[in-house]
């Protein structure tokens, strides 16, 4: 899935109120633009006027300088529908300060660079997967899921053609993943200020968890979900419980607390775990997803009305390295939330990605609750910048793989494969039965030590499959680079591949980095 990456940063040696947007990654060569640009006062004075109408928290303010001293009535007329139809206050302010930070960030070569590759994905019959790096820790806290191109068009987060989440590249690589096909969550319910009735709560979101909507369960390719319940545990229980299962998805539903680390969550009673020590353990342990159903889980904390760096329990855990968090900007009520994980747990389980399942949920609570309400600007989604959001295998790789166990002495009946160098005197590396992790780092299976190799580059996966009753494996390379510098010889000549999953055949070559790069070999043994 083709995919733009966008950042933006307050140049600070040129004004409190001076940023650069520019393009981190993009489907094409030509794509990597930057501009510069001043934040606006009519959008911080939309901005107050947004926390004050639905933000519980205290005010955050984006610059002392930027806040307006004496707020003019904004010009919200422009958002009214052609029609004359009346519409709410809230309606036109989300409409406004939606369009407003869609006009601040796509204007220009920026803007020339979204449709491009918007193009470029409408073309391969897929969606632009769009992920927004706010390196300003107090730009964080707006609603950027809102942003809406003009009246009349769905906001980005809701669009049929964009996939939209939000990412750091400040992070560490991601730990190995495994290929699964079911989900297995752990849901832990903590210490609740409103005491709720835990045992109650537990009942009504493992439902929700395990069983989704009726329609979706009579889907043949709906993959199983198992949930485990925590009630009030302590750190000890919990980390040991993620320790003992092969989990792929945290929920935790209870009290959270903003503060640096990522803010504390509330276990049991008087005992709190931190993001910094949360992010250890799911990430050695392999959980994919966390899902956080708390206070302010993508809330940065706040200093006299400036956010702290780095400090939201969702930023936190993506920097450490876990794949995906998904938490919730300001406070959501309780059937809002069944509403959302019900959504978003029946898109899991019917193997979509995580990205495309928060849309569908998030398109649920639109529906289910109105546009000019907050909710379903509630939900914000974090992706590590490489991870492509699949949390179990989609159903037509994942009725026919085979694990090598499935079959006794399966891998002795299936053909070995390496990768044999072209240079004079280079090495030959076999790849393993699974993955084969390739890049510059020893961490990898093949280490190639050469400054345009990223750190982890590629993938070599080997599947099993069955054509008929005969076992037949199956190899696919995976570009994982930086910059899509994964190369396959084809009969036009050397052809690039970004992000992409190609079939390999015996015979084929590749490389790794620069186009001047040593040349590698596809070899599958006895072809």
């Amino acid at each position: 899935m083709p995919s733009l990456n966008l950042a933006i940063a307050r140049l600070v040696n040129t004004g409190t109120d001076s940023f650069a947007i520019w393009v981190v990654n993009a489907p094409y060569p030509s794509g990597y633009v930057l501009r510069d640009c001043v934040w606006l006062p009519h959008l911080s004075q939309a901005w107050l006027e947004w926390q004050q109408m639905f933000a519980e928290h205290s005010r955050l303010e984006i610059s002392p300088k930027a806040t307006p001293k004496a707020a003019n009535p904004l010009p919200l007329d422009f958002v009214v529908p052609t029609s004359g139809q009346t519409t709410s206050y809230s309606s036109r302010l989300m409409q406004y300060l939606g369009i407003s930070l869609w006009n601040w960030v796509f204007d220009g070569q920026i803007l020339n660079s979204f449709e491009r590759s918007r193009g470029i994905a409408m073309g391969q019959h897929t969606r632009l997967r769009v992920l927004l790096e706010i390196r300003d820790p107090d730009l964080i806290a707006l609603p950027w899921e809102i942003m809406q191109r003009e009246p009349g068009q769905s906001a980005i987060s809701l669009s049929q053609h964009i996939l939209f989440s939000r990412t750091t590249s400040e992070v560490e690589p991601l730990p190995y993943l495994r290929s699964e096909q079911a989900l297995n969550i752990l849901l832990v319910l903590g210490e609740d200020q409103q005491r709720l009735q835990l045992e109650e709560e537990a009942a009504i979101l493992e439902q929700t968890l395990s069983n989704g909507s009726l329609v979706a369960s009579s889907y043949n390719g709906y993959a199983p979900c198992m949930v485990t319940t925590l009630l009030q545990p302590t750190p000890q229980e919990l980390i040991q419980q993620l320790e003992t299962k092969a989990y792929n998805v945290l929920f935790y539903a209870g009290h959270g607390q903003k503060g640096p680390d990522g803010g504390l969550l509330f276990l049991a009673a008087g005992m709190t775990l931190n993001g910094m020590e949360l992010a250890q353990v799911l990430t050695h342990t392999g959980v994919k997803l966390a899902v956080f159903n708390s206070c302010w889980g993508a809330q940065p904390a706040a200093i006299a009305h400036q956010a702290m760096p780095h400090s939201s329990l969702a930023e936190v855990l993506i920097r450490q390295g876990v794949p995906a968090v998904l938490a919730m900007r300001d406070e959501i009520a309780p059937h809002e939330s069944h509403t959302f994980i019900q959504a978003f747990a029946a898109a899991l389980r019917s193997r979509k990605p995580i990205d495309e399942a928060v849309a569908e949920a998030r398109q649920k609570l639109l529906t289910t609750y109105r546009f000019n309400q907050p909710a379903w600007t509630l939900p914000i989604l974090y992706l590590h910048p490489d991870y492509n959001g699949e949390l179990i295998k989609s159903f037509d790789e994942g009725i026919t793989e085979l694990p090598e166990t499935s079959i006794p002495g399966i891998a002795s009946m299936l053909p070995n494969a390496c990768l044999r160098s072209l240079s004079p005197g280079g090495r030959t590396w076999s790849l393993r039965p699974g993955v084969t992790r390739i890049g510059r780092t020893a961490d990898n299976d093949i280490v190639l030590p050469e400054p345009s190799v990223s750190k982890r580059h590629a993938e070599i996966l080997s599947r099993n499959t069955l054509t008929g009753s005969t076992p037949v494996r199956t190899y696919y390379l995976q570009d994982l680079s930086t910059y899509g510098t994964t190369w396959v010889l084809l009969a036009n000549g050397w052809q690039q591949i970004h992000r992409q999953e190609v079939p390999l055949q015996s015979g084929m070559q590749l490389k790794f980095g620069s186009t001047k790069s040593q040349p590698w070999e596809f070899i599958i043994d006895n072809v």
